[in-house]
């Protein structure tokens, strides 16, 4: 099968991710219609086919994320919203690398809490 341009845009996004996540090894895997990436066994977020970002956050951060332009609830097929942490973020909101860097940050601290075996945080969350 002849890769298409979703193909391209998929290998572009988690390049760009890889590239922002230097010392974090992860392996990908497909899955619902989707690349997830794996760090440690552990999910923390997955390309699109349209070069959109699932992302997963901290629970206690979500509610300030999903303010930001072109971020909303993850969805697990139509109509099935996933719970808070997981966040969609349109490939209009990825175009700069400090804007994927961005989300990217909000993935580490969150993969650092789960390592660290801490709870959500409580509190107001990042801007």
């Amino acid at each position: 099968m002849t890769p298409g341009p979703s193909d391209d845009r998929t290998r572009e996004l988690i390049d760009r991710i890889r590239a922002g996540l230097p010392d974090r090894p992860m392996r990908e895997v497909r899955m619902f219609g989707v690349t997830a990436l794996m760090v440690d066994e552990t999910l923390a977020g997955a390309a699109g086919k349209d070069g959109s970002l699932l992302v997963r956050v901290d629970p206690a951060d979500d509610a300030a994320l999903l303010l930001r332009p072109h971020a909303s609830r993850a969805e697990m097929g139509a109509g099935r919203r996933m719970g808070a942490g997981w966040i969609r973020v349109a490939a209009e909101a990825l175009r700069s690398d400090a804007a994927l860097g961005e989300w990217l940050r909000a993935a580490a601290d969150n993969l650092a809490r789960l390592e660290a075996g801490t709870p959500a945080s409580r509190g107001g969350g990042r801007q």
